[in-house]
Order: C-alpha cells, then sequence, then structure tokens
C-alpha cells in the first residue's frame, strides 16, 4: 500500500531528526509541511516556513515566507532568521526537510543577520522580498533593476520625501498583498524614486524622492555601497519604516534603525 503523503513526511521527518543528531545540527527547519499537528522528537529548536500555520511551544517557530521565492532563496532567508535569533552562527549547520527531501545548510559568515525583521507588517516584508528577489533574477525587459521599497510608518515618510513623477496609485487602492498588484509593482520598478507602502499594505505611492541627509543624519552603510542605500539607511533612522533596497547587481538589502540588517544576492551561490 503506498503511504499517504502524510505518512510519507513522518518518515522524512524521522529521518531528519536522526540526521541532525548525527551531525550536530543546530536546528530543524520544515518548510510548508502537510499538516499541522505534527509529532516532533527533536531536542533542540525547530522551525515551520509556511504562511498559516498556528504553531505552540517554546521551541518551535514559526517564518512566515512565501514558497514562491523559491527553496535556495527560503533556505538562505531561514539561516538570517536563525542567525539573527542568536539560534546558529557561522560555520553550524541546520537540517531542512520539504515532502520530499533532506537537506543539509552550512551558515556562511557573509550571510547577514536579520533579528525579528519577520514578526513586522504581516507578511509585507515578505511580500516585497519576493517581488525584489523576482526582479533580481528576471529584471525588467531583460535590463537590471535598482529600486528602494519603505515599508511602514508612512505619514512620516511622506513628510521626508517628495515626488519626482507625478504618482501612479494616487486615487488607487492596491494593496501588495494582492497576488494581482505584483505585476503592477514591477511595470513601475523602473521609474526613479522609491515606493512608498503602509503598514497594511496598501501602494501610497511610488517615484518618490527621499529628503535625508545621511551625513546629518551620520549614518553609514558598508563600503561600496551608494547614495540608493544611504538613503534608504537615513529614511530608517529618521522614521519608524523598514526600506527595502534592490540593486542593479541583484543584491537585496533591508535596512532599519538606520543600520542594515539583511543582505541577500539570488544571483549568488551561498
Amino acid at each position: 500500500m503506498v503511504p499517504s503523503v502524510e505518512e510519507y513526511y513522518t518518515l522524512v521527518l524521522k529521518k531528519a531528526v536522526e540526521l541532525s543528531r548525527d551531525i550536530g545540527g543546530k536546528a530543524l527547519v520544515l518548510i510548508y509541511p502537510p499538516k499541522e499537528d505534527l509529532e516532533i522528537d527533536y531536542d533542540g529548536p525547530v522551525v515551520i516556513v509556511g504562511e498559516e500555520f498556528d504553531v505552540k511551544g517554546e521551541r518551535i517557530k514559526k517564518l512566515p515566507l512565501p514558497l514562491s521565492l523559491g527553496l535556495n532563496n527560503l533556505v538562505n532567508l531561514v539561516a538570517a532568521f536563525l542567525k539573527g535569533q542568536g539560534i546558529i552562527s557561522s560555520g553550524d549547520v541546520f537540517v531542512y526537510i520539504t515532502e520530499d527531501l533532506i537537506g543539509i545548510k552550512k551558515v556562511k559568515g557573509h550571510l547577514l543577520a536579520a533579528e525579528d525583521l519577520f514578526d513586522r507588517y504581516e507578511g509585507i516584508i515578505q511580500r516585497v522580498l519576493e517581488i525584489a528577489i523576482e526582479l533580481s533574477v528576471e529584471g525588467r525587459e531583460g535590463r537590471p533593476v535598482g529600486t528602494i521599497f519603505v515599508v511602514g510608518d508612512t505619514k512620516n515618510v511622506l513628510k521626508h520625501s517628495h515626488q519626482l513623477v507625478p504618482n501612479p496609485f494616487k486615487g488607487h487602492n492596491l494593496n501588495i498583498l494582492d497576488p494581482k498588484v505584483k505585476g503592477v509593482v514591477k511595470e513601475f520598478s523602473a521609474i526613479d524614486g522609491a515606493f512608498v507602502i503602509s503598514s497594511r499594505g496598501r501602494l501610497v505611492a511610488a517615484g518618490r524622492y527621499l529628503d535625508v541627509d545621511p551625513k546629518r543624519l551620520d549614518v553609514k552603510v558598508p563600503p561600496g555601497l551608494g547614495s540608493r542605500h544611504l538613503a534608504s539607511a537615513a529614511i530608517t533612522k529618521i522614521t519608524k519604516a523598514v526600506a527595502i533596497t534592490l540593486s542593479e547587481t541583484g543584491a537585496v538589502r533591508i535596512f532599519k534603525d538606520g543600520e542594515l540588517v539583511l543582505e541577500y544576492n539570488p544571483r549568488i551561490k551561498y
């Protein structure tokens, strides 16, 4: 008799637990498990990557990331999350499983941590990351794209910015969490200026110039990063917003409180 998906996953989970113990894994990561009430006989931290799971227990953490990011991107972002939580360090390994495979991830030293980043704004950061990663890989009409997404604290972000071009979202009630809106965002990603997105996901503006002075705010970014990243860091220092930047090189960087908190390039094999 052929085992059901849940029975098969239970067998894979058992083998993943054994593997993690054998290799000294620091965590067990379940990517979109087929059911919620899993019995997990594992002593270390467990991370469930999914959208609707209501997890319980101190050892179990939920990380809501869209499956459309792709497995490699998901695993790298989980690594950043685990580093930010202090669960793993550079050089450590963790075991991850999907419905049909078991994998081992070694955490590299240059992967920047992202403490509590994915807890903010109920999936909006994840959706922006999804769009930024797709633009990094695909570009726009075959050309590299560079842009900024500023999420949250809309009133103050608008106060410290102005329109470079007519606002394409004025008079419209579009929300970035709506799957149909993704294509609209991509269409406007090539225009100069930043996207402004409310804490509930509404697309407030595009083509926005950030009126911030990084020098006056004493904002610093790693060497080699230019005005786009300085502006992103500065707007998050002077407001409570989070800024996600996409470089023409394909790198996606996230800033909050004036600091770079996550750096990831989907074009690089980590």
